[in-house]
């Protein structure tokens, strides 16, 4: 049975760092899509980050781009977000999901995930 579970997340100010992480089992993450996504209630659920692993590349959108870091431990199973200069609009909860294969430049959709995590609760404010 596949599980993601997700840690890390917490109650910050603005410009502080969170790290989340991911750890699975019943699965290789090494074998798998992997991607967060963060949903505020009431609006839909947005791409954050995305790992290909045909090509090992890592995929950011551009609200996050330059401050949040994606990597992964394989020898973990676990993958992590390292968020650095939160802001308020960070404010979310975040779900890491995982899929075998989810196509070319694909990673930000995220109705091609099959496994989802309970999603862990970050909010930045002052």
């Amino acid at each position: 049975q596949v599980r993601l579970v997700e840690s890390g997340g917490g109650s910050v100010q603005p410009g502080e760092s969170l790290r989340l992480s991911c750890a699975a089992s019943g699965i290789t993450l090494d074998e798998y899509d992997i991607g967060w996504f963060r949903q505020v209630p009431g609006k839909a659920r947005e791409a954050v980050s995305g790992i290909d692993n045909s090509n090992g590349k890592v995929y950011y959108a551009d609200s996050v781009k330059g401050r949040f870091t994606m990597s992964k431990d394989n020898a973990k199973n676990t993958v992590y977000l390292q968020m650095n200069n939160l802001k308020p609009s960070d404010t979310a909860t975040y779900y890491c999901a995982a899929d075998k294969y989810t196509g070319p430049s694909s990673w930000f959709l995220s109705s091609l995930y099959d496994n989802w995590g309970q999603g862990t609760q970050v909010t930045v404010e002052s």
